[in-house]
């Protein structure tokens, strides 16, 4: 099986040349087999192409500058060969992390490779390393700055590496939502419990981390949600979950909260949107956030899967809208999705809702087995996208010749009040 980016490249210029692939159409941007660097330093509106290209870029998003030409006119053969050799030069003094939504160019460099909880573990693994290159996106990147020694320098290949389901939620904005909420709900009901707990995905940036340190609040991965969710539970009488409401609303339902206690906060409207009877009768309070790239499937395309492979088992994240949950066979983590596949007897059948490059990896890895994407459309992530074989080649290089680029440093006020929320995600173990 090709790359994403190779069949990209493909079925853009070549769509006659592969029989049984579709169209150029197929793509949910033609301007996909373009490299990112076209791209910087940043674009009008939105990410660059991807599943997030119509998402709105914040003002005062970091922007990539241009990087040198060298690389971005080598070939892929030599991008490979020079990141080898940087990686085999520097030794154990750098540490790799990639994300498992990263294209397979950049996840064959990777020490270690998994999803947000796993890496924000791996982060700490390596006290040896003087650099840790996060292939990720910022957030995460931020979060292993924060776990990672003061003597480790932590870099982002490209920094317009973002996530649009964390620019949905702003400081400011969550700011002023607490206040309202400790306005109308007060900080101590009557059983001494905070009367909102806050909880924040970890697709969210150091500063709502943080906010949730200082609040009694905690962080969660897509893995431990659920004992998240309990862990907060025993400490207050409700939640106010941000930024992605479909994995706050899918974990709090499977714990058997009604959806009429899950009242939907827009941070553009009073009281987001509620009456003040609402969020006395809350339990979890959704954020008005969502992840662009697992929005896009639906339940017509589980019918579709099911009536052209019957006994198809269908897998989606957790970040998928509540519908699409409730039509799938089971929903979980992107760890979740691997450990299924790789438990299952061979010749299963499996439809997945996620990242396009994770499914395309299985289905690689996975000969055994029937394994195809939920989603026809190739639409990666647009801003995982965004970590370029040239931009891993570039930031080793320089640190060969001893020069930190695009290095990610969280202020230590910040850093410290985070750290609290993210020690006791990592204390959370999934179950």
């Amino acid at each position: 099986m090709t790359s994403v980016a190779t069949r990209i490249d493909l079925l853009t210029e070549k769509p006659a040349d592969l029989p049984g692939t579709a169209p150029a159409t197929s793509t949910c941007s033609t301007d996909l087999a373009a490299s990112p660097w076209d791209f910087a330093p940043a674009v009008a509106a939105g990410y660059g192409p991807g599943a997030s290209e119509a998402d709105t870029v914040p003002a005062g998003a970091p922007a990539q500058p241009v990087i040198p030409e060298e690389y971005q006119h080598a070939s892929a053969e030599e991008l490979d060969r020079r990141i080898t050799a940087a990686k085999q030069t520097l030794g154990e003094r750098v540490v790799v992390l990639g994300h498992f939504y990263q294209r397979d160019e950049i996840v064959k460099h990777a020490d270690f490779l998994g999803d947000s909880f796993q890496l924000a573990r791996a982060a700490r693994s390596k006290p040896e390393a003087e650099a840790i290159v996060f292939c990720g996106v910022h957030f995460m990147a931020e979060t292993a700055d924060i776990l990672s020694g003061d003597h480790q320098s932590v870099i982002l290949p490209n920094l317009a590496a973002g996530c649009s389901m964390a620019d949905m939620a702003d400081e400011d904005s969550v700011e002023e939502a607490w206040e309202q909420l400790m306005d109308v709900l007060g900080e101590t009901g009557d059983d001494g419990r905070q009367t909102v707990v806050p909880v924040t995905y970890m697709n969210s940036s150091a500063a709502l981390k943080a906010f949730c340190g200082r609040h009694g609040g905690i962080v969660c991965t897509s893995s431990n949600a659920a004992t998240v969710l309990e862990w907060a539970f025993e400490r207050g009488q409700r939640v106010l979950f941000f930024p992605d409401q479909h994995l706050g609303r899918n974990t709090a339902k499977a714990m058997g909260i009604s959806l009429e206690q899950m009242p939907m906060w827009n941070p553009n409207k009073d009281l987001g949107g509620n009456t003040a009877q609402d969020l006395q009768d809350a339990e979890v309070i959704l954020w008005h956030g969502f992840c662009s790239v697992h929005r896009r499937f639906t339940v017509a395309q589980i019918d579709k899967a099911r009536a052209e492979h019957p006994g198809v088992r269908v897998v989606v994240h957790p970040e998928c809208p509540m519908p699409v949950v409730d039509a799938a066979d089971e929903s979980g983590s992107t760890d979740h999705i691997r450990k299924a596949v790789e438990a299952a007897e061979p010749g299963s059948t499996f439809a997945i809702g996620t990242e396009i490059n994770m499914v395309n990896r299985l289905a690689d890895e996975h000969p055994e087995h029937t394994i195809f994407c939920l989603d026809p459309v190739i639409c990666p992530c647009s801003t995982m996208y965004r970590i370029h074989p040239g931009y891993l080649a570039w930031v080793l290089e320089e640190l060969v010749a001893g020069r930190v680029i695009n290095r990610i440093s969280v202020d230590a006020g910040t850093a410290r009040d985070a750290e609290v929320a993210l020690e006791r995600m990592l204390a959370a173990l999934p179950r």
